[in-house]
């Protein structure tokens, strides 16, 4: 499958809903800013209901997790994909750190750091439902 960035399609709404997380000292995840940028499948008539979060760290320049978030439920995965896989549905359905990326040693904390404080505000991931 083939990812395109949000912000390249429709680059106004990218500039005023791009999230970030600052992360402060005290953490497992060094201490900087951190641009999340939403990916979405481009394949024609895919409806795999998905999106990648490309964590990039500002001050690196670099990504430092990528992370799947799948917001349907585990049956609808299973459906899509056509057979239970029990480990790959539950990357399908995510959040969780997309295997097929490279993933820095801090990947893991940065996922459950916008589990929580980015995946639970209703209206964004309403927003990302529609687009994705």
């Amino acid at each position: 499958m083939d990812y395109a960035p949000f912000h390249e399609q429709f680059p106004n709404i990218a500039e005023q809903e791009i999230r970030s997380l600052t992360v402060i000292r005290g953490t497992e995840v060094p201490a900087g800013t951190y641009l999340l940028i939403e990916l979405y499948c481009t394949e024609p008539n895919c409806d795999c209901r998905r999106v990648f979060l490309d964590a990039v760290s500002v001050g690196e320049n670099e990504t430092v997790a990528v992370i799947a978030y799948g917001w349907e439920d585990r049956e609808y995965y299973k459906d899509w994909f056509g057979m239970d896989m029990s480990q790959f549905i539950d990357e399908l359905k995510g959040p969780a750190l997309n295997t097929a990326s490279p993933q820095s040693e801090y990947a893991p904390m940065l996922l459950k750091t916008i589990e929580e404080h980015v995946l639970n505000d209703d209206a964004y991931v309403k927003r990302i439902q529609v687009v994705g």
